[in-house]
């Protein structure tokens, strides 16, 4: 006979799996609203704390005023630098297809200045002319400039939509940061697994979660900023656009920043610019090298467990598939992977003692 109860369970599994991919499509259009809003309110939940310890019982109070920290100390800002750095792409851009600016010489330039023993090594390997190199070199940084621009116009033609989701996005952080330790701890209780198990994937959640925002996304934006004013100093057009460019890269684990001003220090050093070149490797080993070391552990304290070689994989991965999400979804998936595997592994090994331990019928 079919037992009625596991028929009924199965039923309601089977409902709550279709109500829920019904309701993914209901609000994918607001996914990526949805997603930064669950960020900023795990980021900032220590701040609503601190403010509801000043203001007991005043949780609405509380939460409006992160919110409105939020606003100024971090949208703002970004919009307003974001701006800035479109408007020095379609600069270069529009240098780029006058001529005005042309990456090919620059790196032929480089070329011819390399000793004639580095040049054969290059010439034996295929490079030698720097032809193909340099072309595939101009278009990518024309298309990234080109991308950039678009992307802008994309927003201004898509207005609409855009503060719609914004404005959609800053409501529901509202009611996360103030209802998120209730929320979570739903989540938690309603999810099918042992309560330390789920416990501890939650708590993994939360700080690969806070230590790419807070350690890793801050130290990038400085080391980025680092980068800008150094180039503004030896006076190198669109110093903002090259320092966003070195805070992307330095979200990456073993590339870094240095991908960035290491080859306008060689570049500097071949077009006879010798202290400016100096200067240039002087604050990338010495101020933007040491930020990552002085600032990460003020900020995280620990990191969040993951070998360099994933957090790696996962980031540019992530990017590529969700992209700017994918910074943070990417190490996410790598963390809640090693977390999971690591409880499975945990609970086989204890099966296994309990065994070992039990006397034989």
């Amino acid at each position: 006979m079919i037992d009625r109860q596991r028929t009924e369970n199965g039923g309601l599994i089977v409902l709550l799996a279709l109500v829920t991919i019904g309701l993914a499509m209901v609000v994918s259009s607001f996914a990526g609203a949805l997603l930064w809003a669950a960020l900023a309110a795990v980021l900032f939940q220590p701040l609503y704390r601190r403010l509801l310890e000043r203001s007991p019982g005043r949780r609405n109070l509380a939460a409006a005023l992160t919110l409105l920290i939020i606003t100024f100390a971090v949208i703002i800002p970004a919009f307003i630098i974001g701006s800035l750095v479109v408007e020095q792409a379609s600069g270069v851009y529009g240098q780029m297809r006058s001529g005005q600016v042309n990456f090919a010489q620059y790196f032929q330039q480089v070329h011819s200045a390399l000793p004639d023993r580095l040049q054969s090594a290059l010439g034996n390997a295929g490079l030698g002319t720097f032809e193909r190199v340099q072309v595939r070199i101009s278009e990518a940084l024309g298309n990234s400039a080109s991308m950039l621009t678009q992307r802008a116009l994309a927003i201004g033609a898509n207005a609409a939509a855009f503060l719609l989701a914004f404005g959609v996005g800053l409501y529901v952080t509202f009611f996360l940061v103030r209802d998120g330790e209730e929320l979570g701890a739903k989540i938690v209780a309603a999810l099918p697994l042992e309560r330390s198990v789920a416990e501890r994937i939650a708590t993994g959640f939360v700080t690969v979660v806070r230590a790419t925002l807070k350690g890793s996304g801050l130290v990038a934006l400085a080391q980025g900023a680092l980068g800008a004013i150094t180039f503004w100093i030896v006076g190198l057009p669109a110093a903002l656009l090259w320092g966003m460019l070195m805070a992307i890269a330095a979200l990456l684990p073993a590339i870094g920043p240095a991908i960035v001003w290491g080859p306008v220090a060689i570049y500097l050093f071949a077009t006879g610019a010798v202290w400016q070149g100096i200067v240039v490797i002087a604050s990338g080993v010495v101020v933007i090298g040491l930020a990552d070391n002085i600032l990460r552990p003020m900020l995280v304290g620990r990191d969040a467990g993951i070998p360099d070689w994933l957090v790696l994989v996962t980031t540019l991965g992530g990017i590529e598939l969700l992209g700017l999400s994918g910074i943070v979804i990417g190490p996410l998936a790598g963390a809640l992977f090693i977390t999971g595997w690591q409880i499975l592994t945990e609970q086989r090994l204890a099966a296994g003692t309990r065994s070992e331990t039990e006397p034989l019928a």
